[in-house]
């Protein structure tokens, strides 16, 4: 029986919040904060604090005799801890306070021993038969010990081995507060002097926040993650924290249309300049280390739309012999399909937007790395704002645990599809790393386990022939974005480059029949046969 049950079984319980609770964050200074309790009562100081408890239970006079038999077997050790908490909580200040295991000892005599009938109903159903596993019941307490692959990672990090929200809900709530409370200045001192851990405004974190940022690192293999309120958000954020003024940084010529922009207009007034580079040219990229103090190396891999591929490693390596950071934006791979950390970048940035959410129902971006830059980088985004809200953060939490499926099938329709494309005649160019043809396939499969759900393709035709077959779809939606789950079309020219020329466009790569597709989790029987339908109308 959970406590909740308890509660309405017995309404004489008073229920208070605990004005200790300051919002979630694993206290540093207790051992085993973020651990839940389980059956097994603990005199720690973790069971003295009420395991971060967002409630203390008073419990009035002859509680346990009053419950059930099962109800007392399932709920006394709970009830010895909640009785440690509520001492805590109540006498800690006095001078007659009750050390925790004291308390511990004197809370568990005041339970009367069974008698013979519960004794034998408790050979007969023990007490561990019907409870769940929880943290202290895991070896070693790492997601490594009982967890094999990024799938059951993406569902599980941040959540089954404690939150710092306590609940028995397997979802994680949603935290929708603009502010923290402390229950003394002592407390709120404690915060400001890092010796206490807590959360303060909420522009500078948030419960539901940190597990989607927890689960997020567990998957990228990252010390920590910085959620934000888009891709170019953590992109903006980003470049503004690392980049000193005068500084100079490298990336691609093709990219994000708002990165350039961004890198292009904005920068510049900082004094900050780039070099821009082919994504496979290794020999510019060492003339320009050789040549500039460099402090970036930015860009994507695979890039958008021409899903252009970085050495990650080679780069890496390159850059930091000469003291410049490396960051990949990883969106379009995902954590699943490439390990930009393992592979030496020192910092990876994703648009939650796209595959981590998948859903196409809500905006984040994040930034995973070491502590030292990506505390840099909150710092700054402190300063800027651009926090995500917690209902988005949850959005995120739900849409990785289904990650894995989506990304295996994506990555697989987007395969086949591209062969298809290739050998069709009506289709010009097919560009997509899981091909032979494209230039750096034989990167692509050694760093990345699979090749993303978006294929980039020109028809045989002009801008209005290619409109032509962009209509004659019937699955895809026309729209910006990608890596959700329903299929999404669009035509860059017009969707992102319509304000230039068809000259201007040109500079970028971006012709008029250039097709760019994202699919979702649709049947490929059905996606195949509206794509040949749709390139037979043209």
């Amino acid at each position: 029986m959970a406590v909740s049950s308890c509660a309405r079984a017995f309404p004489s319980f008073q229920c208070r919040s605990d004005p200790g609770f300051s919002g979630g964050v694993p206290r540093h200074d207790i051992p085993n904060a973020g651990a839940r309790f389980s059956n097994k009562a603990k005199s720690g100081s973790s069971v003295v604090h009420g395991g971060m408890s967002s409630l203390i239970l008073r419990f009035p006079p002859k509680f346990v005799r009053q419950l059930s038999v099962k109800a007392r077997r399932n709920c006394s050790n709970i009830g010895v801890a909640q009785v440690v908490a509520a001492s805590w909580s109540n006498n800690h200040g006095s001078p007659d306070f009750t050390p925790a295991v004291k308390a511990v000892d004197t809370a568990a005599a005041a339970i009367p021993p069974l008698d013979e009938e519960e004794a034998a109903a408790a050979v007969e159903d023990p007490p561990c038969a019907d409870r769940n596993v929880q943290i202290e019941d895991l070896p070693g307490g790492k997601y490594s010990s009982f967890l094999s692959s990024d799938g059951s990672i993406a569902i599980h990090a941040g959540e089954r081995l404690g939150r710092g929200i306590v609940t028995d809900a397997i979802t994680t709530p949603v935290v929708n507060t603009s502010a923290y409370f402390f229950k003394k200045t002592s407390d709120l001192i404690d915060f400001k002097e890092k010796r206490r851990a807590s959360f303060e405004y909420g522009r500078y974190g948030n419960p539901t926040t940190v597990v989607a940022e927890e689960k997020i690192s567990a998957l990228e293999g990252a010390d920590t993650t910085l959620l934000m309120a888009s891709g170019m958000c953590a992109s903006t954020v980003m470049l503004l924290a690392l980049v000193p003024a005068g500084g100079h940084i490298v990336t691609t010529t093709d990219c994000y249309r708002k990165t350039q922009i961004f890198i292009e207009t904005i920068l510049p007034k900082m004094g900050i300049t780039a070099t821009v580079i082919d994504p496979a040219d290794i020999g510019a990229l060492e003339s320009v280390l050789n040549e500039k103090k460099v402090t970036l190396f930015f860009t994507e891999s695979p890039t958008n739309p021409f899903l252009r591929c970085v050495d990650i490693e080679l780069v890496s390596k390159l850059c930091h012999e000469k003291g410049a950071l490396v960051c990949i934006d990883g969106t379009l791979a995902t954590p699943l399909n490439q390990k930009a950390l393992a592979l030496g970048a020192d910092l990876v940035l994703h648009s939650a937007t796209k595959y981590l959410a998948g859903h196409n129902d809500v905006l984040g971006g994040c930034i995973s790395g070491p502590d030292k830059l990506v505390s840099t980088v909150r710092t700054l985004h402190h300063i800027l704002g651009g926090a995500i809200n917690p209902n988005a953060a949850y959005l995120i939490i739900r849409g990785m645990k289904t990650l894995h499926l989506r990304v295996q099938q994506q990555n697989s329709t987007a395969q086949r599809i591209a062969e298809i494309l290739e050998a069709h005649p009506k289709v010009r160019c097919v560009y997509y790393p899981g091909l032979p043809s494209h230039p750096e396939h034989r990167l692509a499969k050694r760093q990345m386990t699979g090749f993303g759900g978006v294929v980039s393709f020109e028809v045989d035709g002009d801008l209005l022939t290619t409109a032509k077959f962009v209509d004659a779809l019937k699955i895809p939606y026309i729209a910006p974005s990608f890596g959700g789950c329903e299929s999404i079309v669009d035509q860059p020219a017009i969707m992102s480059y319509w304000d230039l020329s068809q000259s201007e466009r040109a500079k970028y790569g971006i012709l008029d029949n250039l097709i760019r597709f994202s699919f979702g989790v649709e049947d490929f029987e059905d996606l195949k046969a509206d794509i040949l339908q749709a390139l037979e109308s043209i």
